[in-house]
């Protein structure tokens, strides 16, 4: 009677054991929790990354074909354009011959046909900008550029050393390219004269010639 009595109610040392056995096995699951945690908290910041880099390429690979696409319609018309500049230029040689020997005895005619060159060669240039191919007309005194201006000469003159002295022929551009470099000549500043003494020779003193 007493044995069963022991069996169904466990004395206190049984109990104190069963209550650390299962603390035991609590702290064991708690520690596997952690683990479980920290394993997918690092996943999880494995996954944002490689996110984060997935998207950065993709914005990066977006942002490289727009500039293809983009450099594919400015430059497309690089070549027919360098033809086109040279019409230009032909046109502009033309005008300036008829003005260097133009005189109050042209006949009509003839300057109807100089304004009819004129208006041809501003509609071509208009054109011509309309495709995003502009003139690079630089002035004396302005700045030079090396990437839209190309040095042939450097010459004395009363503009800054450095800069333009004169402009041999004009230049263009397509989109941000230079497409022909405007052909300039560079000052090397103001001429340098040598000094003129303008002090008459002394004379020797007197010689007395004798018979």
């Amino acid at each position: 009677m007493n044995d069963t009595d022991n069996t169904e109610n466990p004395n206190d040392e049984d109990l104190d054991a069963i209550a650390a056995e299962e603390a035991a096995e609590s702290a064991d699951t708690a520690e596997a929790d952690e683990d479980t945690v920290e394993k997918l908290g690092g996943q999880l910041d494995d996954l944002r990354d490689r996110l984060l880099r997935a998207v950065a390429d993709a914005d990066n690979t977006r942002k490289r074909a727009e500039k293809e696409v983009r450099d594919t319609r400015d430059y497309a018309v690089s070549s027919f354009a360098k033809d086109m500049v040279e019409v230009a230029d032909n046109l502009s040689r033309a005008l300036a011959a008829v003005e260097t020997s133009a005189d109050a005895d042209t006949s009509e005619a003839m300057k109807n046909l100089v304004d009819g060159v004129a208006m041809t060669e501003r509609v071509l240039l208009s054109k011509l900008e309309r495709h995003n191919v502009k003139q690079v007309n630089p002035e004396p005194g302005h700045a030079f550029d090396p990437h839209q201006h190309q040095a042939v000469a450097q010459i004395p003159s009363d503009q800054a050393s450095g800069t333009i002295a004169s402009v041999m022929q004009t230049g263009f551009i397509i989109g941000g390219r230079t497409l022909r470099a405007a052909m300039v000549a560079v000052s090397s500043g103001p001429a340098t004269t040598a000094p003129t003494d303008d002090t008459p020779p002394e004379t020797g003193g007197s010689v007395d010639i004798k018979a």
